[in-house]
């Protein structure tokens, strides 16, 4: 059958040479909020990049004007994590960095602390047509010997469950410093965490710690849901010695520890990429999308978990293409729409969005 398909964000329009990092959210009228690093000269991670937006007001089939929401001089302002609150309003937190200080600059320790990764934070109260004006949070949201540092990205989360209701989730990676004749570039020491706030984003803290430097499963970009039961599910990308390139893990205390620490997700074939997941009510399942191929990133698939990610099988074949990072948003009641970098000869060429059957899904 046909799928409706849009595309937010091409290359080289509206005066950025590309778009990257995408992130979805349904905002509190209705609309659907489209999100990207608009990256002004290449598709480098490192240079002038703002944080982008556009809106459809049709469940993803045309999209308006782009809007900037957040920059940062002629540095970076990056990995968009946006959250729907219940009451209607919107948080975005994300990082910044000066535009020289390159990861492996910051991860050897070589940049200072006012041009490395730092955290921040705005709010909408009209879903997305204007944000107020971005705080810092870095230093309750970052430890001082951390490094490189990461929100998911992708969505972030308003926990719903009796146990704690309203808390803001924000799922985030970071490097540690190195050891012995290391530099710090190591994937070793890479390390997973999450922010929470309990006061709507006013006050940020850090929960789980996760970074272990054993070189085995080594947190990096996490992506989570909250599960039926309240639990939430954390699902990461790994490049470490373990099986495949995923892991996962649980939280029963909404988000403050884990259950056990990150564990081997061999369920899930993906190459080394972001990934996002999505938990669906009625019907009660959980989804999860990325690349399908063990190596290259290409053919994006979205997989169906009924079991809160214990086993996996897939579900719909997206697209075939060069495809790479991606964030799923539930648009309504018969339909999940995927937000996905991809191209005929590259993932990078566009964003594109696609609409897709709740019933091919579960």
């Amino acid at each position: 059958m046909p799928y409706e398909t849009s595309v937010p964000f091409r290359a080289g329009d509206d005066g950025y040479a590309s778009f990257r990092i995408p992130a979805c959210v349904k905002a509190p009228d209705g609309s659907l909020l489209a999100y990207a690093e608009g990256r002004v000269n290449s598709t480098s991670d490192t240079g002038n990049i703002d944080i982008v937006q556009r809106r459809s007001t049709d469940g993803g089939l045309n999209w308006g004007p782009l809007q900037v929401v957040a920059v940062h001089g002629s540095g970076t302002a990056g990995n968009p994590s946006p959250i729907v609150r219940q009451n209607g309003t919107l948080v975005l937190v994300y990082v910044t960095n000066a535009a020289s200080a390159t990861e492996s600059l910051i991860r050897r320790g070589q940049v200072a602390a006012a041009d490395g990764r730092r955290v921040w934070v705005c709010e909408s109260g009209d879903s997305g047509a204007t944000w107020t004006r971005s705080r810092e949070i870095t230093e309750t949201a970052k430890r001082p010997e951390w490094r490189w540092y990461a929100t998911t990205p992708g969505h972030a989360m308003e926990l719903t469950g009796a146990a704690h209701a309203g808390r803001l989730v924000v799922p985030a990676n970071h490097s540690i410093p190195p050891t012995g004749g290391d530099d710090g570039t190591e994937g070793k020491y890479n390390g997973g965490h999450d922010l929470l706030s309990d006061d709507g984003g006013q006050t940020w803290r850090i929960g789980y710690v996760d970074d272990n430097p054993d070189g085995y499963v080594n947190v990096n970009e996490t992506t989570g849901a909250e599960l039926p039961d309240g639990r939430i599910y954390l699902n990461t990308r790994t490049e470490a010695t373990a099986p495949g390139n995923r892991a996962d893990a649980y939280s029963a205390d909404g988000g403050e520890t884990l259950t056990e620490p990150f564990q081997p997700e061999t369920g899930l074939t993906v190459p080394v990429c972001e990934g996002s997941v999505l938990q669906l009510r009625d019907p009660d399942v959980l989804l999860f999308s990325g690349p399908s191929h063990a190596e290259r990133r290409e053919r994006m698939v979205v997989r169906r978990s009924p079991d809160g990610g214990v086993t996996w099988v897939a579900a719909h074949v997206v697209d075939e293409r060069p495809a790479a990072y991606s964030d799923l948003v539930r648009v309504d009641g018969t339909t999940v729409g995927l937000l996905y970098e991809t191209g005929d000869s590259s993932p990078y060429s566009t964003i594109t969005f696609r609409r897709v059957p709740v019933e091919e899904l579960v």
